[in-house]
């Protein structure tokens, strides 16, 4: 969910902190005034090796599917560790050392595992999830300077190689150009 909903590196969903996790409508409690569900992204040393490619810390706006799953992540890490593990947001709850920061490599040995269990003929990877995610903003009608950024990318070009229209967006994009008989009448000369 916070590759494909939220558009992350794998550094830095590996990187968040469950301090960074503000998932009420008002945070104000938490010391932060911003509105809505949402992650603090912050560049910063991390003991599991994560960081953040963008120097710069922004704030991303979740959905309900991302606090749906980050209520349902926390009730299992809460039965399986109880208050303990680390700060970090995901931690092994299954693997190694119980309640350590997951590693951004673990992601990505995570994404192999599923590809191998759905049975998919192409491999699938982290970065794949955050390319889908712009290209879905894009597909909603989102703008070039939103998708920058909601993919926390410093300058508006750096979204372009995200944003691969819908087939079925390029077709209705096609049936909107008028036929030449539509533009100039009916057979009129």
């Amino acid at each position: 969910m916070l590759l494909g909903r939220m558009g992350l590196r794998r550094g830095q969903a590996a990187g968040i902190h469950r301090s960074d996790c503000h998932m009420l409508a008002d945070s104000r409690a938490l010391g932060c005034d911003y509105k809505g569900p949402h992650i603090h992204v912050r560049r910063r040393e991390n003991a599991n090796g994560a960081w953040s490619k963008s120097r710069e810390s922004w704030i991303q706006p979740v959905d309900f599917l991302v606090v749906q799953a980050y209520d349902q992540y926390a009730d299992e890490r809460f039965a399986l560790l109880g208050a303990g593990g680390s700060d970090f947001l995901l931690v092994n709850l299954f693997r190694g050392v119980h309640g350590a920061p997951m590693t951004p490599e673990a992601i990505y040995e995570l994404f192999e595992r599923l590809t191998r269990r759905a049975g998919l003929s192409r491999k699938v990877g982290p970065h794949m999830a955050r390319r889908a995610f712009g290209s879905n903003v894009s597909d909603a009608g989102g703008e070039l300077d939103e998708i920058q950024a909601l993919l926390g990318q410093k300058h508006p070009e750096s979204a372009r190689p995200y944003v691969i229209p819908d087939r079925a967006r390029l077709r209705e994009a096609v049936e909107r150009v008028p036929s030449p008989r539509e533009l100039h009448g009916r057979g009129e000369r």
